[in-house]
């Protein structure tokens, strides 16, 4: 409608609640969460999006990485996204570094997958959506000014990781993936359960404290930007997984 303007945003409240609706309208309607759920997915599909996610999952400590060379380099701006970090390493614990996680994952899913992860030998290629939402989320923080970089990375990922990855594993988890062996749905877990409230609620801090009521419609059009592309990219690993011979 000509002339018209979203209502402005009073408080960072009202920018969560738009963007759990964001959420739960468009990211979570998509055919790749439903068919999972329903437990529609074959060998092919399963199999191709644990290859395929590995790839996002290897490559995320860089978009971290990103977001922290944006910060004020000031403790309080960096540290919650280096604890995230510190979290992708396993908090240095022997065999609880986010890769050793999604190695059992992958090992469940495709024992063949022994055969290129973790050794160096050649990965299966990665396709365009992962490659697409990779490079895209660290363009923009490359870009960024320290607020947008940490809405980036709270509101674009870590706000709904947690709901997103517990649907991933219950969708694992149904009865008709168990058929070949039990799937190892602990990297899943863990990150639903434990690390994204933790990393969200740091970061969140950080955007109450640093925002104003001006900034608000700036951080909600962010998240869903960054968001977006997380959703294109599972939607596009479906749709791949359809077009394998």
């Amino acid at each position: 409608m000509k002339g018209y303007k979203e209502p402005q945003l009073r408080s960072y409240d009202e920018v969560e609640e738009g963007m759990q609706t964001y959420i739960e309208e468009v990211f979570l309607t998509q055919p790749f969460f439903l068919t999972l759920l329903s437990g529609q997915w074959d060998k092919r599909v399963l199999t191709y999006f644990s290859q395929q996610y590995a790839h996002y999952s290897a490559n995320f400590p860089r978009v971290l990485g990103a977001a922290i060379a944006v910060m004020e380099p000031e403790d309080r701006w960096w540290i919650p996204l280096a604890d995230n970090l510190w979290d992708e390493a396993g908090r240095g614990r022997p065999g609880h570094s986010h890769a050793s996680l999604y190695l059992n994952f992958l090992h469940s899913v495709d024992p063949s997958s022994s055969q290129w992860h973790p050794h160096p030998n050649p990965w299966p290629k990665m396709g365009p959506s992962v490659e697409v939402a990779i490079k895209s989320f660290i363009e923009f923080l490359i870009g960024s000014s320290p607020l947008e970089a940490m809405a980036a990375i709270a509101l674009g990922s870590e706000f709904f990781a947690g709901q997103v990855m517990g649907i991933i594993a219950k969708g694992l988890r149904h009865p008709r993936y168990q058929e070949g062996g039990a799937i190892n749905t602990t990297f899943w877990d863990v990150h639903a359960a434990h690390d994204e409230p933790r990393h969200y609620a740091l970061c969140r801090a950080i955007l109450c404290e640093k925002s104003r009521e001006e900034n608000y419609g700036r951080l909600l059009d962010i998240g869903k930007e960054i968001a977006a592309s997380e959703s294109m990219m599972y939607a596009g690993i479906y749709q791949e997984a359809q077009e394998l011979s």
